[in-house]
């Protein structure tokens, strides 16, 4: 696939802009011959203090050298990349505004340069998101490269993996523990590279760009260490050619069918509550301007729980992985897909997992053998969330699934924080952390506030956490998230009050509180807020102001 400068398209017609462009490629050391090709840009967030992405740039060679040996010319960009992790909860929280900054990246990089055609490499939480995010936007050829599942550690003479050294933290606070196992866990649980091995957000983030046909099969079940994610990178380089050259774009992938596919799948999987964030504003930069939240509902009723993974269940992503992967499970899962859609192999779903085989029956179930029926994902509505509000049900326990608790309220993470660590919350409290949300606190995650109630097994096993802010894909509990409206904008949730009854039924989907129709509406129109813009730096200022509803993925509201 040849271009002349006469007949590249309008953009690239000659004149003094595209010749000062070539001469500019020329002065760079590249030839006139490879200036004929189709340009190919390599999205790549490495990074070195990015566990998840310190390999790609690894990665990136690999799909630069497939690009080269297809014919075309691979020009390697840059997005930032934020790690969960890595960014300690600070209050300036950044990691969900960073997601909606790497969408709008991608467009100015990748459209204000002309490229024909991306491969985009990222593996963790926001950026697969926000890598979908711009390529939905752009709707040019192409293929996502997810950076696989990180290693095991080893200690004392067995594999150990991150979220167990977690869940010990509250209980090494307390000094229930041995603090040399402890400090023996936290040193040793976290591979070399990769997303962190249980269904947190990152992993869950890789299976759904495969389950909407963005990666070529098996891609986000690899180990990040393997001889296999390096061959496929090569063999992403070459296919993005393959579909410049038949100007098949993302959104020919990208369809309703392939998002509601992905919803499947995360049902299936138990995957990160977050997704009910991130997978609509995919959909609505694509252009589909659907209820979602809804989907999710749906699909919650319909698609059991196929294999129980960490932190719900026992088994890892690597366990998955030798399994057979996602192929196996979205072969098992097929009668709840379309198998119809596009997929950047130039086949179908169903082609692409026609071989696929189950290697653990237990690890990847059937439909009709599922691990339960009750699925990963549930959306609850009621008074205390008009527009819903979302909940792990996987990894809720059962005793916890009909509750009924007395209103505890902060108004910040920290002060939610500091009343646990003084002993100040008691048995059974519906714990409310508000004024988190993406308008209040830019989707600031409870995850801290989540892990330290969990070392304290009575308070764990008998409180609710309610909030407008989000989880970590590792939640567990009854931990109820991403409750719409925020509080920041008036809602109910901003006017509960300590002792007012929480009830909570998970069968029914319903998050109430116990109180009549006139008191709600007395109260919010008593109400008050202002965001305190002078607290925070001009990017989440900027934030704060456009950004729109969770339940339509927090994109931009412009």
């Amino acid at each position: 696939m040849k271009r002349t400068y006469k007949d590249m398209r309008s953009n690239w017609e000659f004149g003094e802009a595209s010749e000062c462009r070539r001469g500019l490629m020329l002065g760079m050391g590249y030839t006139e011959e490879e200036l004929h090709r189709p340009l190919i840009a390599v999205v790549n967030s490495w990074n070195e203090y990015n566990p998840g992405h310190v390999h790609l740039k690894e990665l990136a060679e690999r799909v630069k050298q497939g690009v080269r040996e297809a014919g075309g010319l691979p020009l390697e960009v840059m997005t930032t990349a934020i790690c969960d992790g890595m960014v300690l909860k600070d209050p300036k929280y950044i990691e969900i505004p960073s997601r909606n900054s790497i969408a709008d990246q991608v467009e100015l990089t990748v459209e204000g340069n002309f490229f024909d055609g991306m491969v985009m490499l990222s593996t963790c939480d926001s950026i697969v998101p926000g890598h979908l995010m711009g390529a939905a936007r752009l709707d040019i050829p192409t293929i996502i490269v997810t950076g696989g599942y990180m290693p095991h550690g080893q200690f004392r003479g067995k594999e150990v993996v991150h979220i167990r050294a977690q869940d010990k933290v509250g209980t090494a606070a307390e000094g229930k523990m041995d603090m040399d196992e402890y400090n023996g866990l936290i040193a040793n649980s976290w591979g070399t590279c990769g997303a962190c091995t249980s269904m947190t957000t990152a992993n869950s983030m890789c299976m759904m760009a495969e389950a909407m046909g963005l990666t070529l099969p098996g891609n986000s079940t690899m180990s990040a260490v393997s001889s296999a994610i390096r061959k496929l990178s090569y063999e992403a380089g070459k296919r993005i050619m393959a579909l410049v050259e038949k100007g098949i774009t993302a959104r020919q992938i990208m369809t309703v069918d392939a998002i509601k596919n992905a919803i499947a799948v995360n049902m299936a999987v138990a995957g990160s509550s977050n997704l009910i964030l991130h997978l609509p504003a995919i959909a609505h930069e694509a252009g589909y301007d659907l209820p979602w939240w809804k989907y999710f509902d749906e699909a919650s009723n319909n698609v059991p729980l196929m294999s129980h993974l960490m932190p719900g269940g026992e088994y890892s992503v690597k366990d998955f992985d030798l399994a057979g992967g996602m192929p196996a499970l979205m072969k098992n899962l097929l009668p709840c897909l379309n198998g119809d859609c596009l997929t950047v192999t130039g086949c179908t779903i169903v082609q692409n997992v026609a071989d696929a085989v189950v290697y653990n029956d237990d690890c990847i179930r059937t439909l009709d053998n599922p691990v339960m029926k009750e699925p990963g994902i549930g959306v609850l509505y009621g008074n205390l969330a008009p527009e819903g509000s979302i909940l792990k049900i996987a990894a809720v326990p059962s005793h916890l699934m009909h509750f009924k608790g007395k209103a505890r309220c902060f108004d910040s993470l920290q002060a939610g924080l500091d009343a646990l660590r003084s002993g100040k919350i008691q048995e059974g409290d519906a714990i409310i952390l508000r004024f988190m949300g993406l308008k209040g606190r830019f989707g600031t995650t409870a995850f801290t506030f989540q892990e330290e109630l969990k070392g304290q097994s009575k308070l764990y096993n008998s409180c609710a956490i309610i909030t407008d802010g989000r989880f970590s894909g590792g939640t567990s509990g009854l931990s109820v998230g991403y409750v719409s409206p925020e509080a920041a904008l008036g809602s109910t949730l901003a006017v509960v009050q300590d002792g007012d009854e929480i009830v909570i039924d998970v069968p029914s989907r319903r998050m109430d509180v116990q109180l009549t129709d006139e008191e709600i509406s007395r109260r919010i129109a008593a109400f008050e807020w202002e965001f305190p813009g002078q607290d925070y730096p001009r990017f989440l200022r900027l934030f704060s102001k456009n950004i729109g509803s969770m339940a339509k993925g927090g994109i931009w509201d412009v």
